[in-house]
């Protein structure tokens, strides 16, 4: 079974180029974050695989003449959002998917055995049939109400994570809506790790290394 750490960063690239991506994901990184969604909604495929890239080829392996060289850069994972195909051509460290997107055992014919895998659930019959496949971890949200989705599920609150924490044994993320505010009670409501866009838009670097004191 994977670890996952308390905090998850999400990347929303929506309005970024790809230069204020880079930046944006190598200050959570040097925030402390090793675990990072790369999330692009209205990009075409051509730009989203070269930013997918662009983070890997930095980031992945060490990023000379940008970051603090003590940090554990190899430690970092990407995660891919929707994008099974993507994940492999940008050779990322898995992909997340949600309801409308390819199952998720079909996400693993395409991504293979050893690449993580999670999936998204907003209630307990969508996240009991997720724990029935080969998914290496659940988000279940959202868990407060949130602005990142145009469509937003119907919220689940904290009650809907104590719920979600009873149904599976595999790391479950929270995520909508969370914030520094909040993230404490989240994760003590039975989150194994806690999914944050907007929060982290503002001083990236120090708002991780917030979140990140907060959960320790």
């Amino acid at each position: 079974m994977i670890q996952l750490p308390r905090l998850y960063a999400i990347v929303d690239c929506h309005s970024r180029s790809e230069r204020e991506t880079v930046h944006f994901a190598e200050e959570l990184i040097a925030g402390g974050c090793t675990l990072i969604q790369y999330r692009n909604k209205s990009g075409n495929v051509r730009e989203m695989l070269e930013q997918a890239r662009e983070l890997k080829r930095l980031f992945a392996g060490g990023a000379p003449g940008l970051v603090d060289f003590a940090r554990p850069w190899n430690s970092v994972r990407f995660i891919m959002n929707d994008r099974a195909d993507l994940c492999l051509a940008a050779d990322f460290d898995g992909v997340h998917v949600g309801q409308d997107d390819l199952a998720p055992e079909s996400v693993r014919k395409i991504i293979g055995p050893d690449r993580w895998l999670g999936v998204s659930t907003h209630n307990p019959e969508q996240l009991r049939e997720a724990d029935l496949t080969s998914a290496d971890y659940l988000a279940i949200g959202p868990v407060f109400a949130t602005s990142s989705k145009e469509k937003p599920d119907r919220v689940v609150g904290l009650e809907g994570v104590r719920r979600a924490r009873a149904l599976t044994r595999k790391p479950l993320v929270a995520i909508g809506g969370i914030t520094r505010a909040n993230a404490v009670s989240v994760i003590e409501a039975g989150a194994d790790s806690v999914a944050v866009i907007s929060d982290l838009l503002r001083e990236p670097r120090k708002s991780a290394e917030e979140f990140l004191r907060l959960l320790e």
